[in-house]
């Protein structure tokens, strides 16, 4: 009851710190969606629609991550793709350069050297990608029968790269911004943010499937079902942990003397959470990307047939995502995780695991565990990303549908809920303390 009446609407009026927070999520998102729809300079709208509708495969993935901005050339086109590449390299220079390392384990003030690098090499792809993109459209030349770009030249390649890579800096700014002073990681609700905002019509286009006989009442259940199914499965490895039993060595204390004590050393299935899966599509997009805006040349008949292989659905795809989901699983749980680290704070608590001796065998138990549960979390997460595609290749479910959407939708609200519920309960904590206090006075 105690924690019903915290949790209620009532309370929540009160929690001035929380509401201040939600708000300012709210208005990034209401930014971030506002900015989707500002073209950059010198593009054809209706022609850029036709050349991502007549491109399809990784092209509309890639759209649906940045909310559509793609497919109207707007200046956050690029989304925050360029910002988490950047990520992956600093992350892994960081585990084989000595200096990095080093920054790493300075705490705060390693970790702001780290994210300026991380800056500067969001500048650089985005610059990078940008001109790209500006050279293969006007390359492109027509899409529908109409011009994609107005006045090709250097004219319009300076306008994208200065508009896009502006969008995507902004991108960066907003989502650290949603960070520190709102609730959750805000790069990764800027993608839930954007998968969210085509769900409306992915709904509305599989219905229209459906009355038109594309799509018969039977498939459209095996759809539902298939969702729901995929979203409870994702609950439920999300929650699942490996409790290691901890025991506490007796302790003196003044006048007080504890005796052993058990407790346990909680570790998740999926330590990594949705970054894996977003690191691999971060890299097979601009590849497949690039590939479809240089088909129009004929010299480039290997870029016609690198399309062709690396669209979702096609063997090689999958493979090589699922290749790269596992790899990038174990990398940045090994990176978020250090086995000797946790081993030496149970030594210093006085703390052993039973049968296992303290310090460096305890790292080693540790570590075994936990690339074990990585290992299941790994192929959880693959099985839940291609399991959906396949569908999608069989009965043309728009990608909204797909298992990295719906990973991404579903972990990206359980973490939102979780940091909710911990503010809620970190205040009527405060509020149990301040009763105490006031009847000791």
């Amino acid at each position: 009851m105690a924690a019903a009446k915290g949790t209620s609407v009532g309370s929540l009026g009160k929690l001035t710190e929380l509401r201040q927070r939600i708000f300012f999520v709210i208005g990034a998102l209401i930014v971030y969606r506002l900015g989707s729809f500002i073209p950059v300079p010198g593009v054809n709208p209706d022609a850029m629609a036709n050349l991502i509708g007549q491109s399809g495969g990784i092209l509309d993935m890639f759209n649906m991550f940045s909310g559509g901005s793609l497919g109207r050339f707007s200046v956050f086109a690029l989304g925050v793709v360029p910002y988490i590449s950047a990520s992956i390299v600093v992350q892994m220079m960081g585990s084989v350069i000595p200096s990095l390392q080093a920054l790493r384990k300075e705490g705060q003030s390693g970790q702001r050297q780290l994210t300026m690098y991380t800056r500067i090499g969001t500048v650089g792809l985005s610059a990078f990608q940008a001109f790209g993109i500006a050279v293969a459209l006007m390359k492109q030349q027509t899409a529908g029968g109409v011009p994609v770009v107005y006045m090709p030249g250097v004219g319009f390649i300076l306008s994208s790269v200065v508009g896009l890579t502006a969008g995507s800096l902004f991108l960066m700014w907003l989502g650290e911004q949603m960070t520190e002073r709102g609730i959750g990681n805000g790069i990764s609700l800027l993608i839930f943010a954007g998968i969210v905002a085509g769900l409306p019509n992915a709904v509305a286009h599989t219905l229209s499937m459906s009355s038109n006989g594309e799509l018969s009442t039977i498939k459209l259940v095996m759809v539902v079902a298939l969702v729901l199914a995929v979203t409870a499965f994702v609950v439920f490895m999300e929650r699942a942990q490996r409790r290691i039993t901890v025991n506490y060595a007796r302790r003196s204390g003044g006048q007080r003397s504890y005796m052993n004590q058990t407790s346990h050393l909680p570790l998740k299935i999926n330590m990594s959470g949705v970054i894996p899966p977003i690191f691999a599509n971060s890299i097979l997009m601009f590849p497949a990307m690039a590939a479809t805006w240089g088909n129009a040349s004929h010299q480039s008949r290997w870029l016609q047939n690198a399309v062709q292989v690396l669209t979702p659905g096609e063997p090689l795809y999958d493979i090589i995502y699922a290749v790269l989901v596992i790899t990038f699983a174990f990398f940045y749980t090994a990176i978020v995780f250090n086995s000797q680290d946790t081993a030496d704070n149970l030594k210093r608590s006085g703390a052993l695991i039973p049968g296992i001796r303290p310090g460096r065998s305890t790292a080693e138990y540790i570590d075994s565990v936990m690339s074990r549960l990585t290992g299941v979390g790994a192929l959880y997460l693959v099985l839940v990303c291609l399991v959906p595609t396949f569908m999608q290749n069989a009965w043309h479910v728009p990608f909204y549908f797909g298992g990295t959407s719906l990973l991404i939708v579903v972990v990206v609200v359980m973490d939102f809920t979780a940091q909710v519920q911990a503010h809620l309960v970190s205040h009527q904590y405060e509020g149990l303390l301040k009763k105490a206090n006031l009847r000791r006075g």
